[in-house]
């Protein structure tokens, strides 16, 4: 008898430890959150969406208004009619850039702006030291393709707390993005996209997935790999992921308001938690046994709330993954690749000439020139010399929705 009850004092003791741990961890995110919804970053500074104005919450139209210091593209409090008139129409794409990833990040902005026939405004998150090379770039537009888009600059902002830890997660500030609902807390729904997206059809086109989620759905990802015999996930990972191969996270629209809202099943308390409240507590769980960093924390939330994610085809965001090994995304094959991603490094090495070679080409691309002659036919020609590779076979892919985009455009 004594022996059973050492058992079961044994067995309370580490229970109420555990909970102890659970709840300090909770507290410590929620400190995290009171800092991001303040604004706060890391030496005292506010970021630059704090503003004070009131933002109009309705769908993806929110967060136009904000200032952003004195980077943004709008001056503060100014609206128009005509202004007010596009907000009802404008797609609101957020990217994350560090490091060497300005040029790269250009040329994403210049390909989504070139086939939009829809104002897009671009929420873009990046190390203070590249806050005036995006400024400085953007504002030489020619005037005709600036009146297409807007634009605010932000600096990187986590949790002071974690600032370092959550920084360092994968590629420098590419877990940024799991903090976005945080931070723009006026915007209702985003587009994130990485740096080496590259949209061959208007950015509108993917923004109106928001209107197929059904009531419990808040996001929308690719799978990670629609060949099994080749994925990652299903093979390699030592934690929960989505489906039967995982999401890939390069490309990602979300309802902010629902993910805001909503409480999340989780493997780590049997309440639900809350956006803000998950977060840490989830990386500290996992940290030893991801490799992707934020996308697999996104795989391993995703797990638990399967009904709360849209998944769109793989011609959304197409990687080398789908051809590298042999053609393997059916969507692309009978409608072409929609959005590009360039992952790996490709569009900067010789491995995926068919990649390098349309992000050349949209780069040295110059507004205001014949787009069929310019860039349709050099990137023709240019795919041509790529034919030796899987990948390179599979050009008229690349090119076919695109074709489409640029007769579009010509159109008006």
């Amino acid at each position: 008898m004594r022996c059973y009850l050492h058992t079961f004092f044994l067995c309370t003791v580490f229970t109420f430890l555990s909970l102890l741990y659970v709840f300090s961890q909770l507290a410590s995110t929620l400190d995290g959150r009171d800092e991001l919804s303040a604004g706060v970053i890391p030496g005292g500074r506010r970021s630059s969406h704090d503003s004070g104005h009131l933002l109009r919450k309705t769908p993806g139209l929110a967060g136009l208004r904000s200032p952003g210091e004195e980077l943004s593209s709008e001056k503060p409090g100014s609206v128009s009619k005509e202004h007010g008139d596009e907000e009802a129409h404008t797609s609101h794409v957020a990217v994350v850039a560090c490091g060497p990833r300005l040029e790269e990040t250009l040329t994403m902005v210049k390909s989504a702006v070139l086939f939009s026939k829809k104002p897009v405004h671009f929420y873009i998150f990046a190390e203070d030291e590249l806050h005036d090379s995006f400024r400085d770039a953007l504002i030489t537009w020619p005037r005709e393709v600036k009146a297409k888009f807007t634009f605010t600059i932000y600096p990187i902002t986590f949790p002071k707390e974690n600032a370092n830890e959550w920084k360092k997660l994968f590629k420098p500030c590419a877990s940024q993005r799991l903090f976005l609902p945080l931070i723009l807390k006026e915007v209702d729904s985003l587009l994130y996209v990485d740096t080496d997206i590259l949209f061959l059809q208007p950015v509108e086109d993917i923004w109106a997935l928001l209107s197929l989620f059904d009531s419990s759905q808040l996001a929308a990802m690719a799978p990670e790999h629609e060949e099994p015999r080749i994925g990652w996930y299903n093979r390699f990972a030592r934690h929960p992921y989505y489906g039967k191969t995982g999401v890939n996270s390069g490309v990602m629209l979300m309802n902010m308001t629902r993910l805001r809202e909503k409480y999340f099943k989780n493997d780590m308390t049997a309440v639900a938690l809350k956006w803000e409240e998950m977060l840490m507590p989830l990386l500290q769980k996992y940290k030893l046994n991801i490799t992707w960093g934020d996308q697999d924390l996104l795989n391993i939330i995703f797990h638990h709330n399967p009904e709360s994610l849209y998944v769109f085809p793989c011609q959304w965001n197409y990687r080398p993954d789908h051809c590298m090994y042999g053609s393997n995304c059916a969507q692309a094959e009978r409608e072409g690749v929609f959005i590009l991603h360039g992952n790996r490094g490709v569009y900067h090495n010789d491995k995926q000439p068919a990649f390098q070679a349309v992000y050349k080409t949209i780069q040295k691309y110059q507004f205001g020139e014949n787009l069929e002659t310019s860039l349709l036919k050099p990137l023709e020609a240019a795919l041509q010399s790529a034919t030796h590779t899987y990948c390179g076979r599979a050009g008229p892919l690349l090119t076919k929705r695109l074709k489409e985009s640029i007769r579009s455009v010509q159109q008006r």
